[in-house]
């Protein structure tokens, strides 16, 4: 059952059979690209976690695993802020490609950063793996290597995304619309 609020309303965007369908093809084309070479997934938590874990479970190549912590959503907050970062509990990247796996790309900031702050810590590539992807918002040159949905610019929830931290549990894609005159929002996470 789905929570719902007085200042809010949630409708399905992508049902949980279509994402565990384009989970399972990313992962395939991962497990190609980077057969023979050492791999380490990098999540950007808390809202890769379910894409993260699924793509990991579906991938048929040794891998290890890491998490960033990345946000720049502070409480109820639906407009981006300073962007925070923990690099403290990665494994070792030395000699070994990089795959950042992120819930959204938005404006790209967060990736843009990250990628920057890791370059320093590998001579390999460092490739994305996003599973949503709001095009129209992206403000770097940054694009995915491997791409679950392009969506339009909704604010979403579910799957790992959330809205002050919940919703982050449902296992379809939800955008989130606000009742006017209750809560204002621009829209988006990054």
């Amino acid at each position: 059952m789905i929570p719902t609020s007085p200042s809010h309303s949630l409708q399905l965007l992508i049902s949980r059979q279509e994402i565990q369908k384009r989970v399972s093809v990313l992962a395939r084309e991962i497990s190609l690209d980077y057969e023979n070479r050492p791999l380490t997934l990098l999540g950007v938590m808390t809202g890769s976690l379910f894409f993260l874990t699924d793509l990991m479970r579906h991938l048929a190549i040794p891998h290890q695993v890491g998490v960033i912590q990345a946000s720049s959503y502070q409480g109820h907050s639906t407009e981006p802020g300073e962007l925070r970062t923990n690099l403290d509990y990665l494994p070792d990247l030395q000699n070994r490609s990089i795959l950042l796996v992120d819930d959204i790309l938005d404006t790209g900031q967060t990736l843009a950063c990250l990628q920057s702050e890791l370059s320093n810590l590998t001579r390999q590539e460092i490739s994305h793996a996003v599973l949503l992807w709001k095009k129209s918002r992206t403000e770097t040159g940054i694009e995915p290597d491997y791409l679950g949905f392009e969506i339009d610019d909704h604010f979403v929830v579910g799957y790992g995304l959330d809205y002050a931290d919940d919703y982050r549990h449902l296992p379809d894609i939800h955008t989130l619309s606000f009742f006017p005159n209750r809560t204002s929002r621009r829209g988006g996470t990054d």
